[in-house]
């Protein structure tokens, strides 16, 4: 991990919300943001931001998630994810997390990831995956 990951840095992601990022269980005139994309949506808004800051052969994984998911965003509606570090303690990065959708406040919280190194990590699941029998 290089040292220009440092608390206070930004970013921001736009997406759209379409079909696959919705529910279907209320009918099709409410298919809103699903909380568990908008989850994945954070993870990956925070995933980036930390790969422009990783060595070579780094990457992150998500180790929390404490997002209060307050407005319904419907399909086709954009969002704007922000992501703030707010903590860097050796691997483990803290990040406050808020989207907007032009009207509401979608989602705020936090956000945890840890640096790891992949070769080292598919070392370790592979032996994992041996032990349950798995491979």
């Amino acid at each position: 991990m290089k040292d220009t990951i440092a608390d206070g840095l930004t970013s921001s992601m736009k997406l759209t919300v379409d079909r696959d990022r919705t529910i279907d269980f209320m009918g099709e005139k409410a298919r809103v943001y699903a909380t568990p994309m908008l989850v994945r949506d954070v993870e990956i808004a925070c995933r980036e931001l930390l790969l422009e800051h990783l060595d070579a052969g780094e990457d992150s994984v998500g180790t929390r998630v404490d997002i209060e998911h307050l407005a319904a965003t419907p399909l086709g509606m954009m969002v704007e994810i922000h992501v703030t570090v707010m903590s860097v303690e050796g691997r483990s990065v803290g990040f406050r997390v808020e989207a907007h959708d032009g009207l509401d406040v979608v989602c705020r919280g936090q956000h945890q990831r840890f640096v790891v190194d992949v070769a080292k990590t598919a070392a370790r699941l592979a032996d994992k995956v041996a032990k349950a029998g798995l491979a």
